[in-house]
C-alpha cells in the first residue's frame, strides 16, 4: 500500500520478498516476436502515479493495437547464446533503463541477410517470453530503439556461423511486462498464458 510522505507525494517504495528455496530460472525462449513502431497506432500503458507520473507498476495494461493487416513477426533465436539485460542511466531525477537484447538466430542466409536491412533501419519493438513463462516488452512509446545486426559464417569444420540481433531501447522500467494479446503472423498469443 502506498504511503503519504510529509511532502505530500506518494511514496511507491514497497518490499521485495523472496521466499528461500524458489527457483529463479534464467534465459530466454526460443521464439521472439518484434514489429516496427510505425505498425503500431495504440500502445498498452503503465499505472502511473497522478502525483508524481512515475509507473506504479512493471506490467502493461491494455493491448497493442496494430494497423490493418500488420502483425508480429518472429525470430527464431538460439537461447543459449541469447540474453536480456537491464542497466540504468542518466542520474537523478531523469535516471531510466537501458534494456538491451542479444538475439543469436542460427542462420546467414538470405532470409537473414533480409532482417538485417529492415532491422537495422526501423526503430522497433521486441515481445520475448523469460523462462517462467512471462512475456516482456523491449522498446517503448516514449524513446526510440536502437537495433543493429551482425553476421558471421565461423571458420572452419567446428566454427559456428549466425545472426546477431542487438537492441538497446531506453525505457522508465526494466523490459515491462505484457499480458495482452499479441497479433503475431503465427496466431494471436495470449500474454496470460505460460
Amino acid at each position: 500500500m502506498a504511503t503519504t510522505t510529509t511532502t505530500g507525494c506518494v511514496s511507491l517504495q514497497k518490499s521485495l520478498e523472496w521466499c528461500e528455496g524458489t527457483s529463479v530460472y534464467a534465459g530466454m525462449r526460443r521464439r521472439v516476436y518484434y514489429i516496427s513502431k510505425g505498425q503500431i497506432v495504440k500502445w498498452p500503458t503503465l499505472p502511473r502515479n497522478e502525483k508524481t507520473r512515475q509507473p506504479t507498476s512493471s506490467v502493461y495494461s491494455g493491448d497493442f493495437a496494430l494497423k490493418a493487416d500488420a502483425k508480429f513477426h518472429y525470430i527464431d533465436i538460439v537461447p543459449e547464446r541469447s540474453q536480456h539485460t537491464s542497466d540504468p542511466q542518466g542520474d537523478r531525477p531523469s535516471q531510466t533503463q537501458l534494456n538491451k537484447l542479444t538475439l543469436v538466430y542460427p542462420g546467414v542466409g538470405a532470409e537473414a541477410s533480409d532482417a538485417c536491412a529492415y532491422l537495422n533501419n526501423n526503430d522497433n519493438v521486441f515481445i520475448w517470453q523469460d523462462m517462467d513463462g512471462n512475456w516482456r516488452v523491449t522498446g517503448c512509446e516514449k524513446w526510440p530503439t536502437k537495433t543493429t545486426v551482425a553476421q558471421d559464417n565461423g571458420q572452419g569444420a567446428t566454427g559456428t556461423a549466425g545472426t546477431t540481433i542487438s537492441v538497446e531501447a531506453p525505457d522508465e522500467v526494466a523490459s515491462p511486462f505484457y499480458t495482452g494479446v499479441i497479433p503475431a503472423e503465427d496466431g494471436d498469443i495470449n500474454g496470460t498464458a505460460a
